[in-house]
């Protein structure tokens, strides 16, 4: 965020607002303008407005923007029009307009999706249902170019795709709900959740009997709909945001037979009654909340909740629109740094003076509005760097812990307690990003430089400067030492770059101790854990359904998340995403190794943290474990070592030796350093803290997860050779870390081994652990699947079907570890010509997945790519191609171009063009999958042999023979084969 106060400016007029919200209902102006961040009215002289202009305006602040919300004096296109032309008018800057309200829906549109009560609908266009001639017997619309509304302006529609995008949509929705949270604590908007008791949608021919009474009172509790999202959970479901046409007229729709006859007529989502009075004076958005079906059952039950989430999208929306006033701002900026030769030279400097005796804020987040707690170690920043005046302070702390939160608050703190400081922020990511910073306060103080390669220089020479004032810097990020000190003798440090100034105060946040001490001295401060009660309090506040602080299920999810900050925030993410409670996602944490491990790899949405790092725990530990692997080749070793032992005391003699004691020293300093251990006199600790989530079983899973599958079968390796050697054979942290190496080796295309070490996993819990122990059946399920990739089908399914009986008596139905059984075993029947068998598996398995899990969830590709293999199997092309091209799509947006699974969904989707007939698109998708995996695979692994097989039988199908028959011998022939390719000018780029 780049602000030079806590909020824009106010305007100087009625020209400074370009955003207006227009609501017709006075229910719908509350929810708006209870999110302004700030009213302008009561705040300075009232802006005036128009001649006979008789609208009632609130102005105020929604995020970065200036906004005047417009409060129509009726409902309907005429005084929406009179409304719009009047602002207009008022405010001759606006240039987009955000009709907000309540909404009649259409409760399934063309793909099958639900819109529930309480949906939110955004308009990609308007159609005037009721705009035509009314003949006899029929009504016939125009729809000719001069009656049409036309589609929204390029700026719109620019904005529209990226909401519309996987990722845009993610954050929209996590923003809304965030916003819509705020609301429903609001007593006076009365926006709670009816209920889905009262979200009743009944057939459309079903009609309601008695216009004044209620469906209560007439009875209408019959011919009602089966609503699936409603089903799933006994939480409140999140509300969703749909994209379509939305039908404007001046009539309520109240036919449930004549809304179903505009939908196929028109493909509309919504209906309403403002947005076409708008639409021909101002560009305009439609926002609306699902308020009734536009059935004659229509009720005013569900307004106030359906106008506090259009209410919360909107605000989540104007995230996305780019201001032109931000735009003429550093057209401003511009001016100052013109040559010296301008004729306007003397206004230019006077006004760039002007501008630098005042305090500026640079924060690239936004304040925190989850933060609780951490009193004790604000007050000592706060008094170390303001009262004490220290100039360089270092936050250390375990990756996750909240330090750049931390920071955070204290930025938003000295912007409101110390006004005559400038506040800024650079991040240490990298040498790019800390230049990047740079530019973006050079813009804000309007420091002249010739270009961006002066930028470092030229801030520095700036804030070591009085003309600077006071100012107060964080230095974010500063994890890796030759990022922040430079090689030895080289100038390139991050450091070396910072000011100097008796004004200036500078905090860094780092996980690295010798870094904190290099930058800071002794002014080091330890950030800790989170309190039991701050945890409590946070998860509290992060999560949408409320709980109590002392719910023992919180606490223990709290106990099993160490109270690290970034765990509980990416744990409510989820949470709240797929709509699970609080003991669910405990049971899936603490399923299996892989369960937790994927928990922590799930991104999520978090505007406190930078767009180019990782938001996951489970990257946070990857990152400290490499540099640790970079800096220190014992220190590594070591922290191999203590993964494989329980973490108590151990003494120093138990640990691998170095060359020297001095060695061994350095490098136990560099593990204490990023907080892995601590030292008690002349024993190592290794703590029981998060830092052992990056022990190195769990990290070789998180590698496996990640598509790094040579690593994983390495560090596995070492874990299961140094207990055989200190655990007893039945011992459970042996078993399951050869359980885990079998399922590295399956992945690596060492199925020989991997079914060795199985067998003989199975063999031991099998005298050691009952029927339905889950780690027996999980073996079982590892072990069938590796027996099918040994070709062993028949043992395969009979040890499937094993394990989901036992599973189909001991788990609920949609419990992941029976899903996952009954997709495998699906597999197996395909396999042995079960096809039947196989496709009424899997479509169940889909469909409890499709209920219950995000749609770019692992698993749930996972059995969508399978059903697709099975209806190929069947003969079912057409639907077939339709699900694997959605799983490879999706993939490729959240899965590396290298990722197994991405690639194995875009095999399998050339596999299903050639049954299609699609030979072409086949033979490039298949070159593109060999080219990717020759350069991740030995030359015998199966996946790449079977991809090399399908090409060359697609180049054949394709007619071309010659290259057929060298891709047949491709691994004695891969220079011919990639020089083809070359000659053949196909893209390799899907």
């Amino acid at each position: 965020m780049l602000t030079r106060s806590p909020r824009p400016p106010r305007p100087d007029d009625r020209r400074g607002f370009e955003i207006a919200i227009i609501c017709a209902l006075p229910l719908e102006a509350d929810a708006i303008e209870l999110l302004f961040d700030h009213h302008w009215d009561g705040d300075g002289l009232p802006f005036k407005k128009a001649a006979c202009d008789p609208n009632a305006y609130s102005t105020g602040v929604i995020g970065c923007y200036n906004v005047v919300l417009v409060r129509m004096l009726g409902i309907g296109k005429v005084h929406a029009a009179v409304a719009a032309s009047n602002c207009k008018a008022s405010f001759p800057n606006v240039k987009i307009a955000f009709v907000v309200g309540v909404c009649g829906v259409v409760p399934f549109k063309r793909n099958g999706e639900e819109i529930l009560l309480g949906d939110v609908v955004i308009s990609e266009g308007i159609v005037q249902y009721d705009f035509g001639r009314r003949l006899p017997g029929r009504f016939v619309s125009k729809d000719g170019l001069l009656d049409s509304l036309g589609r929204p302006n390029q700026d719109i529609r620019g904005v529209l795709a990226q909401v519309k995008g996987i990722k845009g949509r993610q954050r929209l929705i996590s923003e809304m709900t965030r916003y819509l949270n705020i609301l429903r604590k609001k007593p006076e908007l009365h926006a709670e959740y009816p209920g889905p008791a009262y979200d009743k949608l009944f057939e459309a021919s079903y009609r309601h009997s008695e216009e004044q009474k209620s469906c209560e009172q007439v009875g209408c509790d019959d011919k009602l709909v089966t609503r699936r999202r409603l089903q799933v959970t006994e939480l409140i479901p999140a509300p969703a945001v749909h994209f379509g046409l939305i039908a404007s007229g001046d009539s309520v729709m109240k036919s449930g037979e004549d809304r179903d006859r505009e939908f196929e007529a028109r493909d509309v989502v919504a209906f309403e009654m403002e947005g076409a009075g708008v639409w021909d004076i101002l560009p305009c958005i439609i926002i609306k909340g699902a308020c009734d079906y536009a059935d004659s059952h229509k009720s005013k039950g569900w307004q106030q909740y359906a106008a506090a989430t259009a209410a919360a999208c909107t605000k989540a929306f104007l995230n996305y629109w780019v201001s032109s006033f931000d735009q003429d701002v550093n057209f401003e900026s511009s001016l100052s740094l013109q040559s010296q030769d301008s004729p306007y030279q003397n206004e230019t400097a006077h006004a760039v003076d002007k501008r630098q005796m005042e305090p500026v804020f640079v924060v690239p987040f936004s304040k925190n509005s989850l933060f609780v707690g951490r009193h004790d170690i604000l007050e000592r920043l706060q008094g170390l760097l303001f009262e004490e005046g220290r100039q360089k302070i270092a936050l250390i702390g375990l990756g996750g812990i909240g330090k750049t939160q931390v920071a955070l608050q204290l930025a938003y703190w000295v912007k409101m307690n110390k006004q005559d400081y400038s506040v800024f922020w650079v991040p240490a990511l990298s040498h790019a990003s800390f230049e990047h910073a740079c530019m973006e306060i050079i813009y804000a103080c309007s420091i002249p430089t010739a270009d961006s390669d002066n930028a470092i220089k030229a801030v520095r020479q700036y804030l070591s400067s009085k003309r600077a004032g006071k100012w107060f810097l964080v230095v974010d990020n500063a994890d890796d030492a030759q990022t922040v000190m430079g090689s030895m003798g080289a100038e390139s440090g991050i450091y070396r770059s910072l000011p100097q100034s008796d004004k200036g105060r500078i905090l860094f946040t780092t996980r690295y101790r010798k870094v904190a001490v290099s930058v800071a001295g002794r002014n080091i401060l330890d950030v800790p854990a989170m309190s039991q009660g701050e945890a409590r309090s946070y998860l509290k506040e992060a999560l949408i359904r409320e709980i109590s602080l002392d719910d023992p299920v919180a606490n223990h999810l709290l106990t099993i998340l160490t109270h690290l900050p970034l765990a509980i925030t990416q744990a409510a993410a989820y949470i709240n995403e797929n709509q699970i409670s609080l003991t669910r996602y405990v049971q899936l944490f603490e399923n299996t190794d892989r369960d937790r491990i994927e928990l922590l790899s799930a991104e999520f949405q978090d505007d406190t943290r930078y767009e180019q790092s990782k938001n996951p725990v489970a990257t946070t530990w990857f990152i400290s474990f490499n540099q640790i692997r970079k800096a220190d080749e014992l220190a590594s070793r070591i922290l191999m070592f203590l993964a494989c032992v329980e973490p108590k005391a151990v003494p120093q003699s138990m640990l691998p030796k170095g060359e020297s004691q001095q060695q061994l020293t350095r490098s136990i300093g560099i593990l204490c350093g990023y907080r892995f251990l601590v030292t008690v006199e002349e024993k190592t600790l290794a703590e029981n803290h998060p830092s052992r989530l990056a022990s190195e079983q769990e990290l070789a899973i998180a590698y496996q997860v990640n598509g790094h599958i040579a690593k994983a079968v390495e560090l596995l390796e070492h874990v299961v050779k140094v207990q055989e050697t200190t655990l007893a054979e039945n011992h459970p942290s042996r078993l399951a870390s050869q359980h885990a190496l079998a399922g590295a080796y399956e992945a690596n295309g060492q199925i020989t081994e991997a079914v060795e070490l199985l067998e003989h996993v199975v063999a031991v819990e099998a005298t050691t652990l009952v029927e339905n122990h889950p780690s027996r059946l999980a073996s079982q399920h590892v072990l069938a699947r590796a027996y099918q990739v040994n070709g062993h089908i028949e043992k395969a399914v009979e040890l499937l079907e094993h394990v989901v009986k036992v599973q189909e008596t001991t788990l609920a139905e949609n419990h992941p570890s029976r899903l996952a059984s009954q997709h495998e075993l699906a597999r197996a029947y395909q396999a042995n010509g079960q096809i039947t068998e196989a496709v009424n598996l899997l479509e169940h398995v889909v469909a409890i997945r499709e209920t219950m899990l995000a749609v770019n969830h692992p698993d749930r590709l996972a059995s969508q790519h399978e059903l697709a293999r099975t209806y190929q199997a069947n003969g079912r092309i057409t639907e077939a191609v339709n699900l694997v091209g959605n799983v490879v799509a999706i993939r490729k947006t959240t899965l590396a171009e290298d990722h197994p699974d991405r690639l194995a969904s875009q095999h399998e989707l050339a596999g299903v063009y050639e049954a299609n007939g699609q030979i072409t698109e086949a033979v490039e998708l298949l070159e593109h999958v060999v080219t990717i995996r020759k350069t991740t695979l030995a030359k015998n692994h199966p996946s790449l042999l079977a991809s090399q097989h399908a090409l060359a039988m697609a180049y054949e199908a394709n007619g071309q023979i010659e290259i057929a028959k060298i891709t047949h011998h491709d691994s004695h022939h891969s220079t011919r084969l990639q020089e083809h390719m070359k000659q053949t000018g196909r893209s390799q780029k899907q």
